[in-house]
């Protein structure tokens, strides 16, 4: 009898005492988020929230001035109307370049998708990553040879047509866009990837079988199981590419003044912080109030 008590099932109270003493699900959930969240409140909000406090001063607490709070930064692109023509030129080379990113992007991660054949895979992800481990500032620089009158567009181009005359395109928008492309480009391609590689190719065998055409198949079956990818990769592409600074300015010469460099010497040669501030957040807001228009677009369709 003692050793069939011992083989006994634990009890229904025994079973809801170890229950009891179980942390609840939010505790250790917190527990386990608490390092990421903290690195992110370190190394993100706080510099944030400072760089906020420094748009409404009229001068940074790093020096002697008295400092007061204003609005007086907010005002900039109505007191310097300039900045309104800065603002509209880095939107419009902002979507040149997630445009050709995302076109780019598609049909290179739809190749990679497919592409099945020995190591052709492999090939492919390493000359997608390789701006990934070239420095940026030299991949820039390499640029200007390719693009200047005299270049390596030159060259190639006077080798099949002696007399044709020079196609180099430095110091125009159409060149900070190849270099912003450029580098931008293996954020789409490792988005789109992601998404085309969840698609059955049970799917697609199934449409070609019923008499699709590769573009009925393209339009109607991957641009919409990629929009995700697509969606991701112009955030990341998008956000970044407005505020950039490095290609206008080595690649665009007079005519790359962007917002990014605008806020670029505030910081560093004007030293008005606050103003750099004010600039970088009505940036932002630009940013955060197209993507809510967009977003709202995109609901819409998905219900309809």
């Amino acid at each position: 009898m003692a050793t069939l008590n011992a083989q006994e099932p634990p009890s229904a109270v025994a079973l809801e005492g170890k229950q009891s003493r179980r942390l609840p699900s939010w505790v250790t959930t917190g527990a386990l988020l608490l390092p990421t969240y903290g690195w992110l409140t370190l190394a993100v909000f706080i510099p944030l929230l400072a760089m906020f406090a420094f748009s409404f001063m009229t001068a940074t607490p790093l020096g002697n001035k008295p400092i007061v709070f204003t609005l007086k930064q907010y005002r900039a692109f109505i007191d310097q109307p300039y900045l309104i023509g800065v603002g509209i030129s880095s939107l419009l080379i902002g979507f040149w370049t997630t445009f050709f990113c995302a076109v780019l992007g598609f049909f290179a991660a739809l190749a990679l998708a497919r592409a099945t054949i020995g190591r052709t895979k492999e090939v492919l992800l390493i000359l997608i990553l390789l701006p990934f481990w070239t420095n940026g500032l030299v991949r820039v620089f390499s640029w200007t040879m390719v693009l200047r009158e005299g270049g390596f567009l030159d060259y190639v181009l006077h080798l099949i047509a002696p007399g044709a005359g020079s196609i180099g395109f430095l110091y125009t928008r159409p060149a900070i866009v190849v270099g912003l492309v450029h580098g931008y480009l293996p954020y789409m391609i490792l988005t789109c990837y992601i998404a085309l590689s969840t698609i059955d190719d049970a799917i697609i065998e199934a449409a070609f079988s019923l008499g699709a055409r590769w573009w009925v198949v393209l339009y109607k079956i991957l641009l919409p199981m990629a929009a995700p990818g697509l969606i991701s990769g112009a955030v990341l592409t998008f956000v970044p590419v407005i505020g950039s600074f490095m290609e206008p300015r080595i690649l665009g010469g007079r005519v790359g003044v962007t917002m990014g460099t605008v806020i670029e010497d505030q910081f560093t040669q004007a030293f008005n912080w606050p103003l750099g501030a004010s600039l970088s957040f009505t940036l932002l807001a630009v940013v955060l109030a197209i993507f809510a228009t967009f977003s709202g677009v995109l609901k819409r369709g998905s219900v309809a």
